[in-house]
């Protein structure tokens, strides 16, 4: 792990987060490709952390409880004391109580602005803000902490630059590879864009950011190793 970085400004004042985030780029859960990058988080968290799962950058399918069952086991075989579920359609106040129980928060890859829109209409933003434990955002669930989320199609090109929830003030692009490379320079003109690619992590803690295997900064029109 390589470390670096400083405090991060939003406006005029620094963000305070108490919790330390892992933004990982993404994961084949099925083949536990980043095991163990979670590995690490989960003892960050504690000896046998318990965990809280937001699954909501997916529509509900028929695949949602084969998932829920592939993950569960996956998280216990890793070290989780416990793994419990927000359900989407549980009350603020239930979800409250569920989040202020766990040791561990991890929001799921999938569709970015079906979880921003959940995220937004339970008014979790706050409570995301103020945790003060551990975070992991795995592919979506990275993008929707940022204050800028950089959404790609199929064909490795940016097709836009949408808002996220702020919790840490700056962007990213998850599942990188190199062939987005000339996108995420125009765009880094405006934006500092930190590329996180797929087995690999960015970790904020507080004052200062630290990386798992290879991340990559835009900044400028210009790449470089974050």
């Amino acid at each position: 792990m390589r470390s670096g970085g400083s405090a991060l400004k939003y406006g005029s004042s620094f963000i305070i987060v108490m919790a330390k985030l892992y933004f990982l780029g993404g994961e084949n859960v099925t083949k536990q490709d980043s095991k163990y990058i979670n590995k690490i988080a989960f003892k960050e968290a504690a000896d046998s952390p318990r965990v809280l799962v937001l699954p909501w950058a997916r529509t509900p399918s028929n695949k949602t409880q084969k998932r829920w069952k592939r993950l569960l086991k996956y998280f216990r075989n890793i070290g989780a004391g416990s793994v419990d579920m927000a359900d989407y359609g549980e009350t603020f106040k239930e979800i409250s109580r569920k989040i202020e129980c766990s040791d561990l928060l991890y929001l799921t890859g999938g569709f970015t602005t079906v979880l921003l829109e959940r995220l937004r209409k339970k008014n979790l933003a706050p409570l995301l803000r103020n945790y003060g434990k551990v975070i992991v955002g795995r592919s979506a669930g990275a993008l929707a902490l940022c204050k800028k989320c950089f959404l790609t199609d199929r064909r490795e090109s940016l097709v836009k630059m949408i808002e996220g929830l702020g919790i840490v003030d700056f962007g990213i692009k998850v599942h990188y590879r190199p062939s987005g490379d000339v996108e995420l320079k125009r765009l880094s003109k405006k934006e500092k864009i930190y590329a996180i690619p797929e087995h690999s992590a960015l970790v904020y803690d507080r004052k200062s950011l630290s990386f798992i295997g290879d991340v990559y900064m835009f900044q400028n029109g210009k790449k470089s190793h974050a």
